[in-house]
């Protein structure tokens, strides 16, 4: 695992996420009708959604076309899906593009070799903790949690944590 000043975390603006085995377990139900079904964790959503208070973007970069994917992304009112994404460094290089930002700017969570350039040129490249090897091994960071179990909410508080926004954030439960 490779070391990752604090303050460089403050240079984070857009969140970037592979969905299967990151924002869900990695399973996926499939009913005889061919509906697909996905388990998203909810403690992720509200992370998502307080990263979103905190003024700041996210993305999903997805190897699979999903229409579970596309609920929830809606839903959570994501900025950027890229889905199906053969290339996800292709959809990565878009995102830098139609964002404005630079690698530096990005944190990217994934959990599979195909994510393995990502977590590489990202400002903050994690491997969430049920990711294979290959991954761990070039990432800023390894969460405690598995893909699908909170792992995003746990990047995104360690985030905002880090860069002393966590505090403002929490004012509106602790009133």
């Amino acid at each position: 695992m490779n070391n990752i000043k604090k303050n460089d975390l403050k240079e984070i603006k857009l969140l970037a996420m592979d969905v299967d085995g990151v924002l869900t377990d990695g399973g996926l139900l499939i009913g005889s009708d061919g509906t697909e079904f996905k388990n998203f964790n909810l403690l992720d959503g509200h992370g998502i959604r307080m990263w979103h208070r905190a003024g700041f973007k996210t993305a999903i970069i997805s190897g699979r076309k999903s229409g579970a994917t596309q609920a929830r992304a809606k839903e959570l009112e994501i900025n950027f899906v890229y889905q199906p994404c053969d290339n996800k460094l292709e959809g990565f290089n878009d995102l830098l593009a139609k964002s404005g930002l630079e690698p530096k700017n990005i944190a990217y969570i994934g959990d599979d070799v195909m994510d393995i350039p990502l977590v590489k040129r990202a400002g903050f490249g994690v491997a969430v903790a049920n990711a294979v090897n290959e991954l761990k091994s070039c990432a800023h960071y390894i969460t405690s949690g598995s893909g699908g179990n909170g792992a995003v909410r746990e990047v995104i508080e360690y985030i905002l944590k880090n860069t002393g926004q966590w505090d403002e954030l929490m004012r509106r439960y602790l009133i």
